[in-house]
């Protein structure tokens, strides 16, 4: 691996744990920036960076550095009830890495993004459905609905900066 390789995932790591200190708490899922992080870092690093940074993360939370929403961590925190939100950060950010690279056109940078979203969405909602006894209705009125226009409001904002960046930075 080169230093870049291990830098760059390293950065977008901070930068994920960073945002979700920036958080807006709204019940069991609170609003974050973590979303916006983990869409960027697979449009910007690609699809094995991206999913590596987000590997990171998830790492040093499980291992109880204070990187998730409320200066939380441990594994017991990926387990519960948001825990599926988490777990999908890195295959979002693979997904979102390996469609916007194919061809980087605005519409694929938003296919990406959404696909990015979905996978996020429904992992989190399963999983929070479980630890509501299996009331997924609930479970999405709670964990997706309230999100939905926020999330794609920071998919847009990830695809300008992305963009931008790309045309400043190699990576």
């Amino acid at each position: 691996m080169r230093a870049k390789d291990i830098a760059y995932p390293s950065l977008f790591a901070a930068l994920t744990a960073v945002g979700a200190q920036i958080a807006i708490p709204l019940g069991t899922v609170p609003i974050t920036l973590q979303v916006l992080f983990v869409l960027l870092s697979g449009f910007i690093l690609g699809p094995r960076l991206g999913f590596l940074s987000q590997l990171i993360y998830l790492l040093m939370g499980s291992l109880g550095l204070p990187v998730f929403a409320n200066l939380s961590g441990g594994f017991a925190y990926i387990y519960g009830p948001t825990g599926g939100y988490l777990i999908a950060f890195p295959l979002a950010a693979f997904l979102v890495g390996f469609l916007s690279e194919r061809q980087e056109t605005f519409l694929n940078y938003t296919l990406a993004m959404l696909l990015g979203i979905l996978v996020i969405y429904l992992l989190g909602w399963l999983r929070l459905g479980i630890f509501m006894g299996g009331d997924l209705r609930k479970a999405f009125i709670v964990g997706v609905a309230p999100f939905v226009i926020i999330d794609l409001i920071k998919g847009g904002i990830a695809i300008i900066v992305a963009k931008r960046v790309k045309q400043v930075v190699t990576i």
